[in-house]
């Protein structure tokens, strides 16, 4: 079993020889800058395209390693390439981001359904200006940007039949949360935002009945069973958005109802989907015990088994209850038994159900470096 003080020293080993080194060596384009995600199992390029998001979330992730685990120069050299890149690049005319260019930065997709890439952005530069002591007003004008966007109407609905989606909500908190950091002196206004975000997402989302955290409900709250879509449960979200909840009544005294909330989300959703027959944490459920829509809703991707493994050390440093840290290790160890490859470095994406691999490429335009070394930057921070 891996104890609370072993963290930090494990952590920042898996972080900076296995998942960093990596993406500095086969993701960092010297030639036009910024990162590329597309890699095989070797680190081979097998997409030149550049996901946008992941200039953001790149950026975060070195700019946050820097601050967190070790003051390695380079570090702060790839959140500035990819800064870089999403200001030379990242928008269009009209000032919305893309979602996807090309290697030298042409667009080639560009979303109108969401602001993910805004978002993104914005978490990006605001995590660099934390670590440099830089202004973060470019970070704060692309989030108050993507805000007025969402406020206005002005994004395509992916439904005609009036909808909340969880996944807005949750992530505008995280951007918050790294803007407030960078920026004290908006403190007041960024707890007031992200009271709003929590309240929404507890009034709509968090269900009593069934005990579950929706995807997707009306614009009341009203849950939509009739529907796939309104059955969907994503346990790894739901645990993500549970970890965010409980990060805020950390790094807020007065806000204990917060760290009581994210637990039950938690408890709910690790009962939902941790697999007992395999282990792991499953991608989707239906609340209503239908079958998933969805080809894919057996397998085991990266991303969810890193945000149990968030979720579960926050409620442990919470509370000092050992039934978290007991799932921790359980989360952690069949994480790193069944996703890391010793030979290459980083971890897999995608497996099946039962452990094994589905494909061995490392990235693509939706895993790149964030949610791994995520994880681990979360646990150095907390047991540091």
């Amino acid at each position: 079993m891996i104890l609370p003080e072993h963290i930090p020293t494990l952590f920042k080993e898996e972080l900076t020889t296995s998942i960093l080194p990596f993406w500095l060596k086969h993701g960092l384009d010297p030639v036009h800058g910024g990162m590329l995600t597309g890699l095989g199992r070797d680190g081979s390029l097998l997409e030149s395209d550049k996901s946008i998001w992941f200039q953001g979330r790149a950026a975060w992730t070195f700019a946050t390693a820097y601050r967190v685990a070790r003051k390695n120069e380079e570090y702060l050299s790839v959140a500035k390439s990819c800064l870089d890149f999403l200001k030379t690049h990242g928008q269009d005319d009209d000032g919305r981001f893309f979602f996807r260019v090309s290697r030298e930065g042409n667009p080639v997709i560009k979303r109108s359904r969401y602001v993910f890439s805004e978002l993104f952005a914005a978490l990006g530069g605001a995590a660099y200006a934390r670590t440099t002591g830089e202004d973060s007003s470019w970070a704060e004008t692309i989030f108050d940007q993507a805000l007025g966007t969402v406020e206005k109407g002005r994004l395509q609905p992916k439904f005609l039949r009036p909808s909340e989606g969880f996944a807005l909500p949750m992530i505008v908190i995280a951007v918050a949360q790294e803007l407030r950091a960078a920026n004290p002196k908006r403190t007041k206004h960024y707890n007031a935002l992200i009271d709003q975000l929590i309240e929404k997402i507890q009034r709509l989302f968090v269900n009593e009945e069934h005990r579950c955290v929706l995807e997707q409900t009306g614009i009341d709250g009203t849950p939509q069973f009739d529907h796939f879509e309104g059955r969907l449960l994503n346990p790894g979200h739901a645990i993500e958005g549970a970890w965010f909840i409980m990060k805020e009544a950390r790094l807020r005294s007065d806000r204990d109802d917060y760290f009581s909330l994210g637990k039950k989300m938690l408890d709910w959703m690790w009962e939902w989907g941790w697999d007992r027959e395999y282990g792991g944490i499953i991608y989707f459920r239906d609340v209503l015990g239908h079958p998933s829509h969805e080809y894919w809703h057996d397998m085991k991707f990266w991303w969810p088994q890193t945000e149990a493994v968030i979720a579960t050390l926050l409620a442990y440093h919470q509370t000092g209850d050992d039934h978290y840290l007991t799932l921790f290790n359980q989360a952690y160890d069949w994480a790193l038994r069944h996703f890391k490859d010793e030979r290459y470095g980083e971890w897999y994406g995608y497996l099946h159900r039962d452990g094994s691999l589905s494909v061995d490429l490392k990235g693509n335009l939706y895993k790149g470096p964030f949610h791994i070394p995520r994880m681990f930057l979360e646990g150095i921070e907390l047991f540091s």
